[in-house]
């Protein structure tokens, strides 16, 4: 065998090496689309849960009645309203309810209605965030991160913005939050929610020294009982320092929301903190969303914290090529 023809062999190996890498590259499933899944399997949840017994009663309309409590009458005026037509319609209107959210996650899971799946889901969950939630308490001076601030329809819809199945132009996308906004957006978004966060827990009902303690307490009202025990000495833990935690708790969220800017192991980390605070707030703080007491409309922010946090994982550069495949 010549030179000519070794080196012809050789080209030729190099370049099924490429072929080869770059195939499997592109066979991975693609981030993005795993994440939208996640998202549908959340609202699926959703519907399940609104499909319990106690939802197609008027006890539902009057704990939407409860989420007016201590707001504006502009916001507080629509949300009675509401809650007053659900105890009336209670089972047409739960239906109805539980329906929209099955639709919605069988949409987002066929290719064909992603999009507009997306866009009902942000509309929807602006809706429920109001009417539903009480815009989570924010102006009733009633929000706590270690409760579910600033309410979970709200990051249904950030979501939704950040999973939108369209990439913009100027090249790969350091990560997959930033393949619809731009990595300028998406990071800006991601520090706002997270500053936001850290504000609220060193609001002055948060600070007391009781405040973390009652919170906790709180948490476990109706739970099984491994549950609330957790909570009771999570209480126990916390009590008579408010403050402390507080402040602490304060710093964890704002340093998470300025990581979207540290360099790449120091972002890592970061975001591995936020998976480990959301699982956290999710437990104890949240209770699971309260979906074990049979009355839990959806398993409040935990999951979607940890979700959106997964969509600001830094991409992996596709070394075969030189490139970078994006999310």
């Amino acid at each position: 065998m010549n030179a000519h023809t070794l080196r012809d062999v050789g080209l030729q190996l190099t370049a099924d090496g490429q072929a080869g890498r770059a195939w499997q590259a592109d066979s991975r499933p693609d981030r993005r689309r795993v994440l939208q899944l996640a998202l549908a399997g959340i609202w699926l949840l959703d519907a399940a849960l609104q499909s319990q017994p106690v939802m197609f009663t008027r006890a539902f309309g009057q704990a939407l009645a409860a989420s007016a409590m201590g707001n504006p009458a502009v916001v507080a005026d629509p949300i009675s309203w509401n809650a007053s037509l659900m105890q009336q319609h209670a089972a047409s209107l739960n239906a109805v309810f539980a329906t929209t959210q099955l639709l919605l996650a069988a949409g987002i899971v066929w290719r064909r209605t992603t999009r507009i799946a997306l866009g009902a889901s942000i509309v929807w969950a602006l809706g429920v965030w109001w009417l539903g939630e009480g815009l989570g308490g924010m102006l009733a001076g009633t929000a706590s991160p270690a409760t579910g601030a600033p309410g979970a329809a709200i990051l249904y819809a950030l979501l939704a913005v950040l999973l939108w199945p369209a990439d913009r132009a100027g090249g790969p996308a350091p990560f997959t939050a930033a393949r619809a906004v731009g990595a300028r957006t998406a990071r800006a978004l991601w520090a706002a929610l997270w500053l936001i966060l850290a504000s609220i827990a060193l609001w002055p009902q948060n600070r007391t020294p009781q405040a973390m303690a009652i919170l906790f307490l709180g948490a476990g009202n109706g739970e099984p009982r491994w549950l609330a025990g957790l909570d009771r000495h999570v209480a126990v833990l916390a009590a008579q320092r408010g403050l402390a935690v507080s402040v602490v708790l304060a710093a964890v969220l704002a340093f998470i929301g300025v990581a979207v800017w540290l360099p790449g192991p120091a972002l890592r980390s970061a975001l591995v903190l936020a998976v480990a605070l959301a699982a956290v707030i999710w437990v104890v703080g949240e209770a699971f969303g309260g979906i074990l007491t049979g009355q839990g409309t959806d398993p409040n922010s935990g999951p979607l914290l940890a979700l959106l946090t997964l969509a600001f994982w830094p991409a992996r550069p596709l070394v075969a090529a030189g490139a970078d495949l994006g999310p």
